[in-house]
This record gives structure tokens, sequence and C-alpha cells, in this order.
């Protein structure tokens, strides 16, 4: 299937993750997916070994191998749609959340290389791929990096609001390419990593609900399509209206 598209994410195994990978498979397009564990046995997804790479996205160097490693498996040398997904915000005893004076400046870094440097090193790696393909990039910000949330920790946020800035820069970087760039910020999408008392916030959206992972997925898949074709730059916020 020479011209079959291919997606390249990361923190592809649970939540938006997962449903991104099941929306694009079902459009035909081959995913690549980053995680730091090693390829499942029971993966709920029909990939194979040969579509996925281990990597520790907090460690440039394990970063910059997985760029090379992804263009050793685009025998096109193109890259349609890189998703910037993986992100980590630890926590403190018993779930609690970590502000700027409690969070250990290791794990500032930690969060920082997960969150921002890796979409950084990504893309910029595989530049010339994207190109080729007049590809998209979508960033995964989070409505956490405008505004101080209950649950997701200072070190998250200020990275998810780096993201959003580094989004336009890229834009503007990758547009004369031919690329896009976009992000989208979801808000309390229901995954297995939400913190408890996630459900009481929901008198404050709108919308009166939680958003749905495949929800999100719609959304990154119109991004890295043709129908989004002159949309560049913009983060879309994916929430229910929690936002205004």
């Amino acid at each position: 299937m020479p011209d079959r598209k291919t997606l390249l994410l990361t923190g592809a195994s649970r939540g938006i993750g997962h449903a991104t990978v099941k929306r694009f498979s079902s459009a035909g397009w081959r995913v690549i997916t980053c995680s730091r564990h090693p390829f499942p046995e029971d993966c709920p997804w029909e990939m194979g070994p040969e579509d996925h790479i281990q990597v520790d996205l907090s460690d440039p160097q394990s970063t910059m191998a997985a760029v090379a490693e992804v263009k050793s498996r685009l025998a096109s040398g193109k890259l349609e749609a890189l998703v910037n997904n993986a992100g980590i915000s630890p926590k403190g005893e018993g779930g609690r959340r970590l502000n700027t004076i409690d969070t250990d400046l290791r794990d500032w870094g930690k969060v920082f290389h997960v969150n921002f440097f890796a979409p950084v090193v990504l893309a910029r790696g595989l530049a010339a791929e994207l190109k080729a393909a007049q590809g998209a990039v979508v960033n995964v910000t989070s409505i956490a990096g405008a505004r101080v949330h209950p649950f997701a920790g200072a070190a998250y946020a200020t990275s998810k609001a780096a993201l959003a800035a580094l989004t336009r820069e890229m834009a503007h970087d990758f547009g004369p390419m031919g690329v896009r760039v976009n992000a989208i910020a979801p808000g309390e999408i229901e995954t297995a990593i939400l913190s408890p008392g996630t459900e009481d916030l929901v008198a404050d959206i709108p919308m009166r609900r939680l958003g749905r992972p495949e929800e999100v997925a719609r959304t990154i898949y119109f991004l890295c399509s043709s129908e989004s074709s002159y949309v560049s730059g913009v983060e879309i916020e994916i929430n229910g209206g929690q936002h205004v």
C-alpha cells in the first residue's frame, strides 16, 4: 500500500492516545507509536512491534535515537502527521497537587523534557519527512496551560503553556515548508488518569459532562487531514465550554 499515510504518535497506550490510534487506524493510516514501555503482546489495536518504538522521552539521547529509528522505518521518506500527546504530571502523597514551591527541581526537568522538549526534538528531527509529505503536527496542550487547575501540578501546567507558545513558533517556522502546526487543549476527559474529585468539576462545565477520548481524537484527526488544509498556529479548546 504505497500511498498509505503514516502517523507518529507519542503517549499511545491509554486515554486520548489510544483513541487516536483507533481513529487513524480506522481511516487506513499506519500508526507508529512511541512509549517508554516495550510493545505489549495484548495490544488492543492492530499493529505489530515493527510499528512501535520504545523511547524514554525524559532522556534527550533516547529521544534523538528514536528520531533516527523513525527515519529508518519510513521507506517513503514521508511522515504525514506527528502528534505529541505524551505528558507527565507528578503528584505528591495521596495524589496531592504539587505547586511551584514543593515540586522537586528534578521533577521540573523531567516534566519539561517529556512535555516540552521532546516535541521540539521530534518535530525538528523529522522536519524533512514532514516537509516531503506536506504533513501536520498536533501538540496536545491542556486547559491547565491557561489557568491554575485544582489537580494539575505547576510543572505540568507551565510545560503545557510553553507547548502552546511553541505551537505558535513552530507554525511560523514550519509554514514555509508546507507543514501545518496546531494544538488541542483538552479539559476534563474521561480517562484512567483522572484525579479523584474530577467529577465535581462537571457542575462548572457548561455542557455538564466530561469529554470522551474519541471526541478529542476526532479533532486531532481533523487537524491532520486535508479538511483543515489552511489551519495553522491555533490551539483548539476541547472542554465543553469550561474555558468560557
